[in-house]
């Protein structure tokens, strides 16, 4: 497996953004972003199936996340992270192709249609639209705020957490994984490894107005977007998922069979082979039209 390179980006508000590049970019570079308390070792082996077909793959921490810097006074609002989007597609040049996740997608979006249009050149959503299920946020957020405070005392009992949180998805052997996304404190504790106040930050209460007025800011663009839901999702129904793709002139979806919110983790190769897929499109339709 291709072995990254560690690259550090800097924010409008002077924070240092950690980011793992992989391969060259012989087809183009794809900024992977994750979701809300992940970091970027989530995208380890997308990442590296991507760096093997030509793709330079760029895996960031977000803000508050992994190794990255934590927002001075806990700002974690969508436009913070959408800015931050914008200022590492123009650290790298051109217009890279933007894979998120959850949090990371809905960055994407608002970087798109209200801060800098044409940042991206194609946005790849895993299981997020505008629209989200209320009470799977919820759900999400609740298993999130659950450990901030206490932490764990071991890997095992992080492992054991996440088992009972994700039934469907096969308790690993294998603890080094999880590792990545926990830091060891002082006490001898484990914690997730993003900042506490990320939760209250970027979780807010809205109304149906404020949900609608939301979702609105992103209806019409037209730059290619795919995406991908994981057929067992919390946060994503079918009916929204196929509302949000109707309302965008350049659209695909892709529906993955035994994954959850967590698509790339509970089926790798599906999601895999979904994301190549688009990807060769655009990068087809590309060469055809610089002919």
């Amino acid at each position: 497996m291709i072995e990254p390179n560690r690259a550090v980006f800097r924010t409008t508000d002077g924070l240092d953004l950690v980011a793992d590049r992989y391969g060259r970019s012989t087809r183009g570079v794809v900024i992977l972003a994750h979701g809300g308390g992940q970091t970027r070792h989530a995208w380890a082996k997308t990442a590296a199936a991507l760096a093997d077909r030509g793709w330079q793959a760029i895996a960031l921490d977000l803000r508050g996340h992994g190794e990255s810097g934590w927002s001075p006074g806990g700002d974690y609002q969508i436009a913070r992270f959408a800015e931050d989007m914008v200022a590492v597609a123009r650290d790298i040049g051109g217009s890279p192709a933007l894979i998120g996740a959850s949090l990371g997608g809905l960055a994407g979006l608002f970087a798109e249609a209200e801060i800098a249009p044409g940042t991206f050149g194609s946005i790849t959503l895993v299981d997020i639209v505008p629209n989200m299920d209320a009470a799977g946020a919820a759900r999400v957020m609740g298993f999130m705020s659950a450990h901030v405070g206490q932490g764990f005392a071991s890997l095992e009992e992080a492992a054991d957490v996440i088992a009972a949180y994700l039934p469907h998805r096969p308790r690993p052997s294998d603890l080094s994984g999880l590792a990545k996304n926990l830091r060891l404190g002082e006490d001898g504790r484990y914690r997730w490894h993003w900042d506490p106040s990320f939760v209250t930050g970027v979780h807010r209460e809205r109304s149906v107005r404020d949900a609608g007025l939301f979702e609105s800011r992103f209806v019409g663009l037209t730059l290619p977007v795919h995406l991908i839901r994981g057929r067992l999702s919390e946060l994503v129904s079918r009916e929204a998922a196929e509302g949000f793709v109707s309302q965008l002139p350049n659209a695909k979806f892709t529906d993955v069979a035994g994954a959850a919110h967590m698509v790339a983790g509970d089926r790798n190769d599906a999601f895999l082979d979904a994301v190549v897929e688009f990807l060769e499109r655009m990068d087809l339709e590309a060469q055809t039209d610089g002919l």
